[in-house]
C-alpha cells in the first residue's frame, strides 16, 4: 500500500488520534496526500520499501513525518533513528507527536534529530488546531531549505 504521491506520513496506532489528525489536516486543505502507518515497521516499509522487495526502493521524499513515540512492533525512537541516519531521508522534517512529557523523552528525540517535539493535547479542539498548525507550518510556511536537493 505505497501511495507514491504522499506529502505527509502520519505514524500513529491510536484510531481516534488518526481520525482527529486526518480531520484537522483535511480542514486545513492538507489531507489529500497523507499516508497512515499504524506501527513503526509499516512506517519504515513505506519510506524505504518492504524488506522483501527484490531491489531496495529509493526512499520517498516526504515533506513531513508526524511520528508517535509509543508504537507497536518498532517504537518511534527506532523509526526516527533510521530516518535521520540515512542521508537520503535525513532532511525530511520529523515532528514527534506524543503524549509523553518526560524531559528525557524530549531530549532523546532532539538528540536523535527530531525537528520538533509536540505533546498531544487531550482536548479535541486543541488537538485539531495543533495538527492543522503543524501541517501549515511545515508544508506552507517553512521554506528554509530545499529538502529534496542535495
Amino acid at each position: 500500500m505505497r501511495d507514491q504521491g504522499a506529502d505527509i506520513l502520519l505514524v500513529e496506532d491510536n484510531p481516534e488520534d488518526i481520525k482527529l489528525a486526518l480531520h484537522a489536516l483535511n480542514s486545513a486543505g492538507l489531507a489529500h496526500r497523507v499516508h497512515v502507518a499504524r506501527d513503526g515497521v509499516e512506517a519504515l516499509e513505506f519510506v524505504f520499501g518492504a524488506a522483501s522487495d527484490a531491489a531496495p526502493a529509493a526512499p520517498k521524499m516526504l515533506k513531513l513525518i508526524l511520528l508517535d513515540l509509543k508504537l507497536p512492533r518498532l517504537d518511534g525512537y527506532e523509526v526516527l533513528k533510521r530516518i535521520k541516519s540515512d542521508p537520503r531521508t535525513a532532511r525530511i522534517p520529523v515532528v514527534m507527536l506524543t503524549a509523553s512529557s518526560e524531559p528525557r523523552d524530549v531530549m532523546r528525540n532532539y538528540d536523535m534529530g527530531a525537528n520538533s517535539y509536540v505533546i498531544k493535547p487531550v482536548d479535541f479542539e486543541q488537538f485539531t488546531d495543533l495538527i492543522r498548525d503543524i501541517g501549515k507550518y511545515w508544508l506552507v510556511i517553512d521554506h528554509a531549505i530545499d529538502r529534496e536537493a542535495g
